[in-house]
């Protein structure tokens, strides 16, 4: 697909970026026979004079800039030139306060420009670091192929990664990778079970998928969101025990009920970028009444550091674009497994409570399940936490508390009354604001 098929597939009412370049000296910086009669020829047979079109149109009803990559043209690779465009496709998206989605299909820096061209995408960072600063949303569309400097800036720098699938993807292109290489590493499905991007998306579907993110993206709720109502038992428990044994049962509301509850509307972000996917953490964005919150959900496992880390991801993109959060807690704690301890599982915890802190849009909390240890308290906003009356919120396990303190099995129950895990109790301890009420 050319460069002004794939933005004619997602929006309407292109207009088109005047970028001016200065002179190149006869065939580039690094007089590279034949490079100007290369370019000759990409430019007559794709229409273009550059790699890369940049401009402002609609998506949906949103505007947005439009950055679409031409394959066609020298593998759709990087050179000073594409760096011009590509500036000035920042520059006006600041200028306008548009976001920027980027429709990437490239092999890479071209090599006829050598170093000037590599540099490029020491340039191409700097315009996506100051969008980010300005608090713009930022996609990635990842056509085929995306490898070399365009992935590891405009596509895996992106705020929100999406993918057509089977779109090669990687740093090394086909032709510099090792030869044993396994190919689904390269791959978007296998970039997506590794946690680098958040979507395959077809291409039939890749227009109302755009128009869906700048809607979220870009309409954030104000101040802080009150807790959804609860959707389990109303009454609340007798004994500590029984606070427990209701919080950890098979028939429970969990995460997906009250996001579909809560939501009209929602798109979700996958991994942690860093090479982990946790499946029992739900991170994304939704719409109430129009407006957006982004979520951070537990879903009654025990959350790995990649589920820390994804919650992380969520909390600081939500912050910087000015969307309240919500987290739903529900984890028995922690993962405490070798292979948790070798991903850092410290470090991650570390990294959910910094983002928590540090966050300037307001959070809020509901504990609708098993409050386990700082496994739970790391996703728990300080001073606007809820509760269900269906769950509990323990400093640790009873099981656990008693093997520490060496009593029997017999003396379990006791040891939660102990805790004082209840939902009234952790109201009368003032740790959290209060207990929601069933609709």
């Amino acid at each position: 697909m050319t460069a002004r098929a794939a933005i004619g597939a997602v929006a309407a009412d292109f207009a088109e970026l005047t970028v001016a370049s200065a002179p190149q000296p006869a065939d580039g910086p690094l007089g590279w026979a034949g490079y100007d009669a290369a370019r000759d020829r990409a430019a007559e047979r794709t229409g273009e004079r550059e790699s890369v079109v940049c401009g402002v149109a609609k998506v949906g009803g949103r505007e947005a800039v439009l950055i679409s990559f031409e394959f066609g043209f020298l593998g759709g690779s990087l050179g000073e030139r594409t760096g011009d465009r590509l500036e000035a496709a920042h520059v006006r998206a600041r200028e306008l306060s548009l976001p920027v989605v980027s429709l990437i299909a490239t092999g890479g820096s071209r090599m006829q420009e050598g170093m000037r061209a590599l540099s490029q995408l020491q340039r191409v960072a700097r315009q996506s670091a100051l969008t980010r600063a300005a608090r713009l949303p930022q996609i990635a569309v990842l056509r085929d192929p995306v490898t070399g400097g365009g992935w590891a800036t405009l596509g895996a720098g992106a705020d929100v990664i999406l993918a057509l699938p089977s779109a090669q993807i990687g740093f090394a292109g086909s032709r510099v990778r090792p030869a044993d290489a396994d190919p689904y590493a390269y791959c978007a499905e296998g970039q997506l079970a590794a946690g680098h991007i958040d979507q395959t998306v077809r291409p039939d579907e890749l227009r109302p998928t755009l128009e869906r993110w700048l809607s979220l993206l870009t309409t954030p709720a104000e101040g802080p969101v009150e807790p959804p109502s609860a959707l389990g038992a109303a009454g609340l428990p007798v004994t500590g025990w029984e606070a427990v044994q209701r919080a950890r049962g098979i028939e429970r509301p969990r995460a997906d009920a009250y996001l579909n509850a809560h939501f009209e509307v929602r798109a979700e972000l996958s991994g942690d970028r860093c090479g982990g996917v946790d499946p029992g953490v739900r991170c994304g964005f939704g719409q109430r009444a129009g407006r957006t919150v982004g979520y951070a959900a537990q879903c009654g496992t025990a959350t790995r550091p990649a589920g820390f880390r994804t919650a992380a991801r969520l909390i600081r993109l939500a912050d910087r674009l000015g969307i309240p959060v919500l987290t739903l807690v529900d984890t028995p704690g922690a993962a405490n497994d070798a292979e948790a301890e070798r991903s850092g599982a410290g470090a991650a915890i570390a990294e959910c409570f910094a983002a928590v802190a540090e966050a300037r849009t307001p959070v809020t909390s509901l504990v609708m399940g098993e409050g386990g240890s700082g496994g739970a308290l790391a996703l728990t906003a300080p001073g606007n936490t809820w509760v269900t009356p269906d769950s509990y919120f323990s400093v640790i396990a009873p099981e656990l508390a008693a093997a520490i303190l060496k009593r029997g099995p017999g003396q379990i129950r006791a040891t939660a009354d102990q805790l004082r895990p209840r939902p009234q109790d952790l109201v009368e301890l003032g740790v959290v604001r209060g207990i929601v009420s069933t609709r």
